[in-house]
C-alpha cells in the first residue's frame, strides 16, 4: 500500500469515523440514568478522558509498528495470533459492520424528515414476519455507494472523508454558537451550575459507569485511524498526532454540545425528547419548525461522513487478516488503485445483511463489553510490548508511562465489571460472540 495520507487527512479520518448521530441522541437516556445534569456531564468528561487516555496508548502502538490492520496487528504481537483474529472477527461480525448499518439506517431516517417517502412505514416488500422498509433500502445504498467510491485509491476516499467531516465540524459548532446565543439572550436560563446535585454516590459508581455506554460509542472508532497505518505519510508523526489531535477536538466539541444541551433546554425536556432527539429538539427552540430541517440536514452530514471513515478503514484490517492466512484468501488482493477491493465487497455484503435483519441494534449493545475488553487488552499491549520487544523502534512513547496506560485500564476494567453486573443480557452475549471466533480461529489456521 501507498502512503498518501497526511496529517490533515488522518485527523479527518479519526474525527470523521468518531462524529456519527450519537452526539445528538444518547445524552436523554444519560441523563435518565445518571438523574442531574451535573453527572451527566461529569459522564461526558469522564468519557472524553478515558478517550484521551486511550489514543496515548494507541499512539505509541501505532508509531512503532505503522502497518495496515492496526489494533489487529498490535494484538497479534502482544498476544500471538489466536487474540488478534479474535479482535478481527468480532470487527468484522458486529463492531464494524454493526456500526456501518446502524448509522446507514441513521442517515436514512433523517433523509426522511425531509423527503416522508422514505419511511419505515413504507414497506417495499414483504414475506410473513420480514419486511424491507424504503429505510433499510436507501441505508443499503448508501453504504454501497461509499463502498465502490473507496474503490479508488486511498487518498480520493480521504478527500470525500475530509470535505464531509469538516461540514459536520462546522455544522456541530453551529449548533453550539446557536445554544449559545439563545441560552445568553433568554431571560429565564443562566450560565450556573449546582454541583450539589453531582451525585455518583447516590446512584453507584456501578450504575454511573454502566450509564457510559451511550457517551463511550459517542466516542467510539478513533482507533480506526491505525487500521491504514500502512498508508500513513511518516506514520511515526502523523499517527500519533492525528490520533491526539482528533480525539481531543471531538471530545470539546461534544463537552461543548451538552452544555449547551442542559442549559437550552433543562433535565425535564432533555429526558422527554421524543425518540431521544435531544439535537432536534434544541434547534426547534432555537429555530422552530425549521430547526427539524436543519438538524436533519446536518446530522445527513455527519452520518455520511461516518460511513465513509468506517468502511475505507474497516476493510484494510481483513486485507492484513487475510495476508496472515487468517480470513477468506481473495481479501488479501489489492485492485489497481492499491485499494482492497475484495474486503470492502465481503464487508459491504455483510453489513447489507446486518441492515435488512434489523438485528444490528440488538448486535451493538452486545458487543459493548467486548469492544471495551479488546481495549484494555491492546492498552496492556504496551506493558508486554516493552518486555518483549524492548528494542523495538518506538518514535513516540506514551506520555507518564506507565501512570496513563494503568489508569485507562483501571477505568475501563470498572466499566467492563459494572456492565458484567448491570447490563448481563448485553455484556455476556457480547463475550459469547468473541468466543465462538475460537473454533473458527482454528478452522481459519494455516496448516503447518
Amino acid at each position: 500500500m501507498s502512503k498518501k495520507l497526511n496529517l490533515l487527512d488522518s485527523t479527518m479520518l479519526v474525527m470523521g469515523s468518531m462524529i456519527g448521530s450519537g452526539i445528538f441522541i444518547v445524552s436523554a437516556s444519560m441523563l435518565r440514568d445518571l438523574g442531574s445534569i451535573e453527572n451527566l456531564l461529569l459522564a461526558w468528561v469522564i468519557t472524553g478522558v478515558l478517550t484521551f487516555l486511550g489514543a496515548l496508548s494507541y499512539a505509541e502502538l501505532g508509531a512503532s509498528m505503522p502497518k495496515a490492520g492496526g489494533q489487529y496487528i498490535y494484538l497479534k504481537e502482544a498476544y500471538g495470533k489466536l487474540f488478534g483474529f479474535l479482535y478481527g472477527w468480532t470487527l468484522f461480525t458486529v463492531i464494524q459492520t454493526g456500526t456501518i448499518a446502524a448509522v446507514a439506517v441513521a442517515f436514512a431516517k433523517f433523509t426522511g424528515v425531509l423527503f416522508p417517502i422514505v419511511s419505515e412505514k413504507n414497506i417495499l416488500f414483504q414475506l410473513g414476519s420480514f419486511n424491507i422498509s424504503s429505510v433499510q433500502v436507501l441505508g443499503i445504498g448508501v453504504l454501497w455507494l461509499l463502498t465502490i467510491s473507496n474503490f479508488r485509491e486511498v487518498k480520493k476516499g480521504a478527500f470525500i472523508q475530509n470535505v464531509f467531516t469538516i461540514s459536520k465540524i462546522v455544522a456541530l459548532v453551529f449548533v453550539i454558537i446557536a445554544g449559545v446565543y439563545f441560552v445568553s439572550t433568554s431571560p429565564s436560563t443562566q450560565w450556573t451550575w449546582d454541583w450539589s446535585k453531582l451525585s455518583i454516590g447516590s446512584i453507584g459508581i456501578g450504575l454511573f459507569s454502566a450509564a457510559l455506554v451511550g457517551s463511550i460509542f459517542s466516542s467510539d472508532a478513533w482507533n480506526n485511524i491505525t487500521f491504514t497505518a500502512g498508508e500513513i505519510e511518516s506514520p511515526e508523526k502523523n499517527l500519533p498526532r492525528s490520533l491526539l489531535l482528533g480525539t481531543g477536538g471531538v471530545t470539546l466539541l461534544y463537552i461543548f454540545c451538552n452544555l449547551v444541551y442542559v442549559k437550552a433546554l433543562g433535565s425535564n425536556q432533555i429526558q422527554t425528547a421524543e425518540f431521544d432527539r435531544v439535537g432536534t429538539l434544541l434547534m426547534n427552540t432555537v429555530f422552530g419548525e425549521t430547526g427539524a430541517w436543519l438538524m436533519a440536514i446536518l446530522i445527513m452530514i455527519s452520518t455520511f461522513g461516518c460511513i465513509n471513515g468506517l468502511t475505507l478503514s474497516g476493510a484494510r484490517v481483513y486485507y492484513a487478516m487475510a495476508k496472515d492466512g487468517y480470513f477468506l484468501k481473495s481479501a488479501a488482493s489489492l485492485n489497481k488503485n492499491q485499494s482492497p477491493q475484495t474486503a470492502l465487497l465481503m464487508q459491504a455484503v455483510w453489513t447489507s445483511i446486518l441492515t435488512l435483519s434489523g438485528s444490528y441494534g440488538d448486535l451493538l449493545d452486545y458487543v459493548v463489553f467486548a469492544v471495551l475488553l479488546f481495549y484494555i487488552l491492546t492498552v496492556a499491549g504496551v506493558f508486554i510490548l516493552r518486555a518483549k520487544q524492548p528494542h523495538l523502534p518506538r518514535p513516540y512513547k506514551v506520555f507518564a508511562y506507565p501512570l496513563v496506560p494503568a489508569l485507562y485500564i483501571m477505568l475501563a476494567a470498572i466499566i467492563c465489571v459494572s456492565l458484567l453486573i448491570y447490563k448481563p443480557n448485553f455484556s455476556y452475549p457480547g463475550l459469547a460472540i468473541v468466543l465462538l471466533g475460537v473454533p473458527v480461529y482454528y478452522f481459519f489456521k494455516p496448516k503447518s
